[in-house]
């Protein structure tokens, strides 16, 4: 079960966008990395390749690694670690937030 999902807001831990929060677009577990919105910016040179096509440099999101994020809990508004609770009946799992045990949808 992954810690962070798809549609979770995020904080940055590290790197050049420490301390932006986002929301997470896509998360890509084989490469343990994650698409977030308006984090990790990037430039890129494209080339006009159809005539009606504009070439030059764009800015998108490039992925940042999971250990660098960490999840920012709704209830109350803060990053934190994220545990693993099996429901009483026994067939489901869900996260729960470690700083105020609440469970994380």
């Amino acid at each position: 079960m992954n810690n962070i999902r798809r549609s979770d807001t995020v904080k940055v831990l590290s790197g050049r966008d420490k301390s932006k929060t986002g929301k997470v677009i896509k998360v890509f577990p084989g490469a343990g990395r994650a698409l977030v919105e308006g984090v990790n910016f990037v430039k890129k040179h494209t080339r006009q390749t159809k005539q009606e096509q504009k070439g030059g440099i764009v800015q998108k999101e490039s992925p940042i690694r999971i250990s660098n994020l960490s999840l920012v809990c709704k209830h109350c508004n803060k990053p934190t670690r994220v545990g693993i609770k099996t429901m009483s009946d026994g067939s489901s799992k869900a996260r729960v937030c470690k700083k105020c045990k609440e469970i994380i949808t």
